[in-house]
C-alpha cells in the first residue's frame, strides 16, 4: 500500500512541475501569446517600412512629390507666386 501512495505522490509532483514549473504548460501558453504579439508588431513595422520605402523612392525620383514636400512641409513658393497670409 505504501508503494502505491508514493507512486501517486510522485505522479502528482511531476504533474505539478509539468503544469506550473519553469517552461511548464502555463509558461508555454504565456510565451505563445507573447510570440503572437511580437509577430503582430513585426508585421505592422514591416508594412510601415514598405510605405516609408515607397515614400523615399518618390522623394528621390518624382518631381511632383518633391514639390509637394517643398511647398507644404517647408513652406517654399514658386518664383512669381503671391502669398496671402490672413491674421486671426
Amino acid at each position: 500500500m505504501k508503494i502505491g501512495r508514493y507512486v501517486i505522490l510522485i505522479i502528482i509532483v511531476i504533474l505539478l512541475f509539468i503544469v506550473f514549473g519553469e517552461r511548464g504548460l502555463i509558461d508555454n501558453y504565456a510565451m505563445h501569446k507573447k510570440l503572437q504579439e511580437i509577430q503582430t508588431t513585426n508585421d505592422t513595422i514591416r508594412k510601415e517600412n514598405v510605405e516609408l520605402q515607397r515614400y523615399v523612392e518618390l522623394l528621390r525620383d518624382d518631381l511632383s512629390t518633391i514639390e509637394m514636400v517643398a511647398r507644404y512641409e517647408l513652406g517654399f513658393v514658386k518664383k512669381g507666386e503671391v502669398v496671402y497670409r490672413f491674421l486671426r
